[in-house]
């Protein structure tokens, strides 16, 4: 934990925030890593053929970059005890323009972290999480329980 005191937080009190680039090469890696190799994520043709306006990032993925801002934000990820969202809209990973795909800056997702609740004698705190592309949030209910 990075000495955050506890009775000095606050409802409402923000934690940070950040924004998040997503590129087309960086949804490959993640298929890599999590075996999750469907089409909607990587082939622009398949990901419209069923219905799709483009490759989508992988919800987890989605979820899992928004919840860097608390862990970042406490500094110790054993200290997350609960995460949830609930998904609302997928976050569009455009084709890069040129012939390599790392040279895109990528979607921009941006995170914003809020103390939601207090709970003294658990000593934990929920942080609330604003998960967004441009003003179309993309995940609601995002928040993460932390111990202290």
């Amino acid at each position: 934990m990075n000495g955050i005191d506890f009775t000095q937080l606050e409802v409402g009190q923000p934690i940070g925030s950040t924004t998040v680039r997503v590129n087309r090469a960086d949804l490959v890696r993640y298929a890599g890593a999590s075996g999750d190799f469907n089409p909607i994520h990587w082939n622009e043709r398949f990901a419209v053929e069923v219905g799709l306006p483009g490759v989508i990032a992988h919800g987890m993925f989605t979820m899992g970059a928004a919840v860097q801002l608390v862990t970042d934000w406490i500094g110790d990820p054993a200290c997350i005890v609960d995460y949830q969202t609930r998904f609302t809209k997928p976050v569009l990973v455009e084709d890069p323009p040129g012939t390599n795909p790392t040279d895109h800056p990528g979607t921009e997702v941006t995170v914003a972290g809020t103390i939601g609740k207090l709970d003294a004698d658990a000593r934990t705190a929920r942080v609330d999480l604003a998960v967004a592309v441009g003003e179309q949030k993309v995940l609601v209910k995002a928040q993460a329980l932390v111990q202290f």
